[in-house]
């Protein structure tokens, strides 16, 4: 088999490397982890600090190498240019050495690739009325409208000597936190995208407001005018190149320099563009001044410090300027010794910080499409390939404390700490590219799943600026109960909050992709309710997606079409994706049948579109388990359980044993939206508070104080399905108040089950169990207090007698006389359920226990399983 003239390269670069090994890691390895380095703040001299220098992880012959025998720059660079010592820089010149061509020749050397354009996010408006997306955009805009524009610049302009009113955030953007000025950087770039996702008014005068302080800041004679600016002051830069301890500079500088370019070409502020450009000529200033002082080896040496996504920001840069410095301090930000790693194909990714490499990736793709040159496709390609191979979760996510850990060996790695919201931010950068140049449906189905799962998963509900860091993947784990756990609006600012407001801020950004040419086409891959005006076609496309739930197994879409003219010429793609079945699919234009395409495909309609044509999909979407990522037997029943594209988590606080059997169908069934109209909370009043019957420990009866609002464990054990065997014609007898007078009743016979524990009940010993049967009815009477509503609940099996409470306790009570301490214990009131079903639910048999299975996005505080373990 002849090889890859790539890989042949690739392998050279490698073998001319061997000589002398290079350092390739965040060295020492924990501090690379930004939880690590937050503890530490406030304890700067710790030992983990001085650690620094005595961690060497990942020493690595790898391409830098070829890179680094053709520098030091400072006498010999110069010499071989033919100039005297001391001439200026030349910039030309270390980009011929880099690229061993002409100057300037990368652009013209390589033909840049054909790929799909975005379209823009001011053609796209998501359904407000949509209760995922379109609630989760609006929550977050809420969040970017409560943010104080004084308090978000407070550190750039006491760092740039301004006058600074009010006072700064708190947490990562707190006065004294090495990393502040970060999440500034991200709000430019999400207030920009959601503007024009909105077109907010309020929000476009935050995020103008912002820009103007950080020019007045970039301005001011303690930055010299020179284009510094940062929250920070520059001697930062010192340490980082003297290779000293420092919180990752360039990370908070990628993330400014990002959110001014993205204000420019998004937002329009040409402002921000100049202020990106006089940024790149300091950093480039700086970043030659380490050349010529040292060597080219000691810039590389630096970048095993975080870097953020340098390079991806300067490529971008570069396609607007066509500045060739800018190219030159892309590729300097490149940090080969990673990337050369994936040239030649190694699975060499344990123990790397997911988060600081998977952005260089990022800025790989960008140095592809700038330059057309094709081995760093083939990274971006084999990287996301063994991630998802090997290192990634039924979310879609990776990493385990914020790194990766060895390739398919995932089952030990299940824990409060998985899943770094940042890295699923990135990782769909990387799937979008690569879907835009090849097409491929793998890529935008694993955008999709990691999108649901992954990014959908760190909000909590509808609470504006509450998010988390981590996604837990252990069984019997909680959002809310981990090392960093929900955090505040106002005093938390990690860098998950950062990408977390810009991934809530582009929901609209990969739906629609379009090819334009003298076949225009349009490519729609995501089902999310929207309306994308198609502006070279003078058509508008508005998405529609009927509710899904588990006893409709069958995703509807629609495509409603207008036209400012009709017989509009145009070809639309729609993505079929690889979770769906034929059996059962059905697609029509107009009310007529298409034939429809193989999963794993794109449905192409091509024709002259006219006002009102309609394109409907019907998807099977069907229930599948997935083995985790790990190739030893003895894991190998360790399974999630997926509907399609949303990963179903089981409320359990450690449980996970299921028998499954030779069908999915054998084990889980879907739970009927009319159980909704089944559910109750039973409540008591004492002492002036409101108190609730509860499950607990899943075996047992409590009462507990009221839990306020849903999405806890709290709510979910206070609510109950009543199972009703059919109201008795007969009557019963009751003792009632301080006689003994008889009353005749009629009485509702209901099985009692646990919201959270379907398929059990509770039993007449007032325990929980599978076991049904005349022990596991209750007659429900009405109250023995003879309030009005309230309800008495008599053991099926023993007449007379009666669940009670005495404080927590909950117990049988069989008193014959009538004392109003007894009547009041036996009496509840029926209260509207702190919980109900969400559409897409569904019961699962398990070894012990049934498990309620619910979307991951869809929890809150819960305790939940991802995973199961399968026994025969």
């Amino acid at each position: 088999m002849e090889s890859s003239p790539l890989l042949v390269v690739a392998l050279a670069m490698v073998a001319a490397a061997a000589v002398t090994a290079k350092e390739c890691t965040n060295v020492p390895t924990q501090l690379s982890s930004h939880t690590v380095r937050a503890r530490l703040q406030g304890t700067p001299g710790a030992e983990e600090w001085r650690l620094r220098e005595l961690f060497h992880d990942h020493v690595n012959p790898t391409e830098e190498s070829t890179w680094m025998d053709l520098l030091p720059l400072a006498a010999s660079a110069s010499a071989s240019a033919g100039a005297a010592p001391g001439e200026e820089f030349d910039w030309a010149m270390l980009y011929r050495a880099l690229k061993g061509g002409a100057v300037g020749s990368s652009a013209a050397e390589q033909q840049r690739p054909s790929v799909l354009e975005e379209v823009s996010l001011h053609d796209v408006r998501l359904d407000p009325g949509d209760e995922v997306y379109g609630r989760a955009q609006q929550t977050n805009l809420e969040y970017l409208l409560l943010l104080d524009v004084d308090r978000l610049v407070w550190s750039f302009r006491r760092q740039a000597g301004l006058p600074a009113p009010g006072a700064p955030y708190g947490g990562w953007e707190g006065a004294d936190v090495e990393l502040r000025g970060h999440f500034v950087g991200h709000y430019m770039s999400a207030a920009a995208k959601m503007w024009a996702s909105t077109h907010n008014g309020t929000l476009a005068g935050k995020m103008s407001a912002v820009v103007d302080a950080l020019h007045a800041c970039q301005q001011a004679p303690a930055n010299g005018g020179a284009g510094y600016l940062s929250a920070f002051p520059a001697e930062f830069f010192d340490r980082f190149e003297a290779i000293k301890p420092v919180w990752a500079p360039y990370y908070t500088i990628h993330k400014i320099m990002q959110g001014l370019l993205d204000q420019y070409t998004v937002a329009g502020n040409g402002k921000a563009l100049e202020m990106v450009v006089a940024m790149a000529g300091y950093f480039g200033d700086r970043v030659k001044s380490v050349i010529q002082r040292h060597t080219i080896e000691r810039h590389w040496r630096s970048l095993n410090e975080e870097t953020g996504g340098m390079n991806d920001v300067l490529y971008q840069l570069y396609a607007i300027t066509n500045d060739q410095r800018h190219l030159v301090l892309a590729h300097l930000f490149d940090k080969p010794c990673f990337l050369g790693l994936l040239a030649v194909q190694a699975d060499s990714l344990s123990d790397f910080h997911a988060n600081t490499h998977i952005p260089v990736v990022v800025g790989g793709q960008m140095r592809y499409e700038v330059t057309g040159d094709p081995l760093y496709k083939d990274i971006a390609t084999f990287f996301l390939d063994v991630v998802n191979s090997s290192h990634s979760y039924a979310t879609g996510g990776t990493s385990v404390s914020e790194f990766w850990y060895n390739p398919k060996r995932l089952a030990e790695t299940l824990t409060t700490e998985n899943e770094e919201s940042c890295t699923t931010y990135n990782m769909l950068k990387v799937s979008r590219h690569l879907f835009r140049w090849t097409k491929e449906i793998a890529y935008i189905d694993y955008y999709e799943r990691a999108l649901i799962n992954g990014v959908l998963s760190i909000q909590r509900g509808r609470d504006p600026g509450v998010m988390i860091y981590m996604l837990p993947q252990g069984p019997g784990k909680s959002k809310a109960v981990s090392y960093h756990g929900w955090g505040t609006q106002y005093d938390s600012f990690w860098c998950c909050y950062g990408t977390g407001i810009e991934s809530f801020s582009k929901l609209g950004d990969s739906i629609y992709f379009e090819e334009k040419g003298s076949k225009p086409a349009l490519y729609v891959v995501q089902y999310i309710p929207s309306t994308f005006s198609w502006k070279s076609t003078g058509l508008t496309v508005s998405l529609q997606v009927k509710t899904l739930s588990s006893t409709n197994q069958n995703l509807q879409v629609s495509f409603s079409v207008s036209a400012k003219t009709n017989r509009q010429y145009a070809i639309v793609n729609v993505r079929i994706p690889s979770w769906t079945s034929a059996d059962g699919a059905r697609a029509t234009l107009n009310d007529k049948d298409l034939q429809f395409a193989s999963p794993g495909t794109f449905l192409s309609v091509t024709k002259q579109w006219n006002s009102g044509d309609q394109l409907t999909l019907q998807l099977p979407i069907n229930l599948r388990t997935e083995a985790i990522k790990d190739d030893r037997p003895e894991y190998a029943s360790l399974q999630a359980v997926l509907f399609g594209p949303f990963l179903l988590a089981g409320l359990t606080t450690g449980d996970w044993d299921v028998k499954a059997g030779a069908a999915i169908s054998d084990w889980v069934t879907p739970v009927p939206s009319s159980y909704n109209s089944q559910l109750v909370t039973l409540t008591q009043e004492s002492g002036g508070s409101t108190f609730v019957l509860s499950t607990a420990n899943a075996t047992s009866l409590t009462m507990q104080p009221r839990p306020v609002g849903g999405g806890t464990d709290a709510a979910v054990h206070a609510t109950f399905r009543l199972v009703s065997q059919g109201s008795s014609s007969t009557t019963t007898t009751r003792r009632r108040h301080s006689t003994n007078r008889t009353t005749t009743t009629e009485s509702t016979a209901a099985m009692i089950e646990p919201f959270g524990l379907p398929g059990m009940a509770i039993t007449n010993s007032l325990t929980v169990s599978s076991e049904k049967g005349s022990g596991s009815l209750f007659n429900f009477v009405p109250g023995l207090d003879g309030e009005p509503g309230s309800v008495s609940l008599e053991l099926g099996t023993r007449p007379g007698c009666f669940l009670a409470t005495a404080g927590p306790m909950v117990q049988v009570d069989c008193r014959s006389g009538g004392e109003a301490g007894f009547l009041k214990a036996a009496s509840f009131k029926r209260a509207e359920p702190l919980r109900r079903y969400h559409p897409i639910s569904f019961a699962a048999k398990g070894a012990r226990r049934g498990f309620l299975l619910e979307p991951l996005f869809t929890l809150r505080d819960e305790f939940y399983t991802v995973y199961f373990n399968l026994r025969a």
